[in-house]
């Protein structure tokens, strides 16, 4: 009886075990992917700052006033983008859902869909308008 007690406890360790590592093995989960994202274009944000000071220090009645101007709103929009989605992305997801892989309701998985897509558009956003501020401000590498 013992013996069976003890196989049974085996088996089922090994079952959880093993599913455990195979999950593991799939891949980051899409909240993981969405967030890998977000951290990726964070740090973005202090790019931004420096690039709108550059160009304000730009900034004149000359020609290129507009072009500076229009990279400048570009900047604060793609900033403005992140926050909102920060704030969007916070109000539709708790931490534990977030940060511990909490199961998602299928109404909030509908809602990280939504929030990936948006999450790679903002991403596109802070990308294209530090490329273009740099390449204006002759800062391409």
């Amino acid at each position: 009886m013992k013996k069976t007690i003890l196989l049974v406890i085996t088996a089922i360790t090994t079952l959880v075990v093993s599913c455990k590592q195979e999950k593991k093995e799939e891949g980051p989960s899409q909240m993981e992917q969405v967030m890998a994202i977000h951290d990726e274009v964070m740090p973005e944000m202090s790019t931004i700052n420096q690039l709108i000071s550059e160009l304000e220090k730009k900034t004149d009645t000359t020609e290129m006033a507009v072009k500076y101007k229009e990279a400048k709103t570009n900047l604060m929009d793609a900033h403005t983008a992140m926050m909102d989605w920060m704030k969007g992305f916070g109000d539709r997801f708790d931490s534990d859902e977030i940060l511990k892989g909490k199961a998602l309701t299928e109404e909030k998985q509908k809602w990280l869909d939504e929030e990936e897509i948006k999450v790679k558009e903002m991403k596109d956003k802070v990308n294209n308008s530090i490329a273009e501020a740099k390449k204006l401000l002759g800062l391409e590498q």
